[in-house]
């Protein structure tokens, strides 16, 4: 009798274990769901993610008390975006590294628009010898390179380190000699190893614009091995990467006395689709007191793609372990902490411009590099003037038609718990043919609401995945077009003739996100019959919640 009474009691407390862990996790998975919070909280502590949006491939470092990171962008443009930040908790948006594509290829140009999803992959950012450095890959082209003084720019001329396919994840290395070094994966079938993933390690001259291809050694190889980046911390030489394990995608890390090894391997963070959406790739940094931290994005993408958190870092016997340490001593997500450093001055990222100066807000990125002769800030000064030209044809007709229209101006949809984006487009000098206004899309959905103009009259057309739905005749001189979304991701989009009462027009239209990106709201602006047709955008207004 005893001892049944042990076995239940035993029996009641793992179920109670389970219960807690249960709701726990459960607690967890909501962080990205519904009025999740991120970000700054004002009381010295902070919510992850920090950058709730999509920046994915992110990398960072810290020089002096300013912190920097990158982000990939694939075939929007000007590419490869730069962050800065005081705190690693706030983050400003301070330019691009790439400022035309097409010096990487002419299938990211406006007459090609080819390659979504491709473009411009994960890469790093290091600073040495007095500059900041930037490599990143390229699936198809191979590997590129800039540096710059200043990492708002200007950024130098983007050069190409090696010409090749089937590589991706690298980071450049300057050691304490001064030798630079150049580590990548090769993420298709080697003959040399019978494998995939394998992560090569090479020497560069020294003014890091040639690899040293007899230097050439495998350092490493192992399921989906990527994401790579080196360091060296106390003597000792720390590549981090991540890889496939039955759980998910996690981040390991090797150490070595010497960077060709014999290496000692760890893994640092256990991961779940689920619960966490698999913190796997980003920037081991720290901070002026001797604090460390991962700032990495979440490998599993949702409507806004690939958000970015930070983990603390506890170094236990010279590993940096990340997030929480449990009792296997690898780390777990954490989702909320105290900020690292108090800055009085918060930092956000830019969403609006009144289109009152010659450049673009920092936060813009076209689909794909632009056509230079279509668009203005200058033909009418505090005015976006967006010429309309006929979208390349493709057999899907109307429903991929946003991803095919050139001069489409794009930024990063916020997941917030408030989202309202607001344009004001002055539509006089419009022709038959022209369709502009404000859109969502991703390569899996779209939509599009704006004014359409046939036969000398405009009509209000709400577009979504190639079903149209009509409105009334438009014959004012100005519309408002509005898009108000929240942290599911469910749109809804209105017009107004006097920006003070907006109509709810057509139905709502969930955000989502494909070939490796978040959902982009954008402006667009194309004549399906020829090339002919303007209008000027006043301002462009995106409030989130802070």
């Amino acid at each position: 009798m005893i001892k049944q009474l042990k076995v239940r009691y035993l029996i009641a407390c793992a179920n109670l274990i389970l219960l807690c862990f249960c709701a726990h996790n459960s607690v967890n998975a909501q962080r990205f769901k519904g009025n999740a919070k991120w970000g700054d909280k004002g009381d010295g502590t902070y919510v992850n993610p920090v950058l709730p949006a999509d920046y994915s491939d992110i990398d960072a470092i810290r020089v002096g008390d300013d912190y920097y990171a990158i982000s990939s962008t694939m075939q929007f443009s000007p590419g490869m975006v730069v962050l800065h930040s005081k705190d690693l908790v706030n983050w400003e948006i301070i330019g691009h590294v790439v400022d035309d594509l097409s010096r990487i290829s002419s299938n990211l140009n406006w007459d090609r628009m080819n390659c979504y999803g491709r473009g411009i992959w994960a890469g790093s950012i290091r600073y040495y010898k007095n500059k900041f450095w930037v490599y990143f890959g390229t699936p198809d082209d191979g590997f590129f390179m800039s540096c710059a003084a200043n990492p708002a720019g200007p950024w130098g001329p983007l050069h190409q380190l090696w010409k090749v396919k089937g590589w991706d994840d690298c980071c450049s290395f300057c050691d304490d000699d001064g030798q630079l070094y150049f580590i990548a994966t090769n993420f298709g079938f080697d003959p040399k190893t019978d494998k995939k993933y394998n992560v090569h390690l090479f020497k560069m001259t020294n003014d890091g614009r040639s690899l040293i291809m007899e230097s050439d050694s495998i350092i490493h190889q192992s399921n989906g091995s990527e994401a790579n980046k080196l360091y060296k911390i106390n003597g000792l030489y720390y590549h981090c990467f991540s890889e496939v394990k039955p759980e998910g995608r996690v981040i390991m890390m090797e150490r070595s006395k010497n960077i060709y090894g014999p290496w000692e391997i760890r893994q640092l963070n256990h991961v779940s689709k689920l619960l966490d959406r698999e913190p796997n790739q980003g920037g081991l940094v720290s901070t002026p007191t001797g604090k460390w931290y991962f700032l990495t994005h979440h490998g599993s993408g949702d409507w806004e793609g690939r958000p970015a958190s930070l983990l603390p870092v506890n170094w236990i016997n010279g590993w940096p372990i990340i997030g929480n340490v449990g009792v296997d001593g690898i780390g777990n997500m954490v989702w909320t902490g105290r900020k690292p450093i108090s800055y009085k001055r918060k930092l956000y990222i830019q969403t609006s411009d009144e289109f009152s100066t010659s450049r673009l807000g920092v936060q813009w990125e076209w689909n794909y590099q632009p056509r230079p002769d279509k668009w203005s800030l200058i033909e009418h000064k505090g005015f976006l003037r967006l010429y309309a030209f006929m979208p390349i044809h493709s057999n899907n007709n109307k429903k991929d038609i946003i991803l095919r229209a050139g001069n489409t101006i794009t930024q990063r949809s916020m997941r917030t718990s408030s989202n309202v984006a607001t344009v004001k487009i002055d539509i006089t000098h419009m022709a038959d043919g022209q369709f502009a206004g404000v859109t969502h899309f991703s390569t899996n959905t779209n939509s599009l609401f704006g004014i359409r103009q046939e036969n000398g009259i405009r009509t209000l057309v709400y577009d979504d995945n190639g079903e149209e739905i009509l409105g009334a005749r438009v014959d004012s001189h100005f519309v408002w077009l509005q898009s108000i979304w929240d942290a599911n991701g469910t749109s809804h989009y209105s017009f107004s003739t006097d920006n003070k009462f907006f109509q709810v027009f057509g139905s709502s239209y969930q955000l989502t996100w494909g070939d490796y990106r978040g959902d982009r709201i954008g402006i667009f602006n194309f004549n399906s019959q020829r090339d002919k047709g303007y209008v000027d955008i006043d301002w462009f207004r995106y409030d989130y919640k802070k």
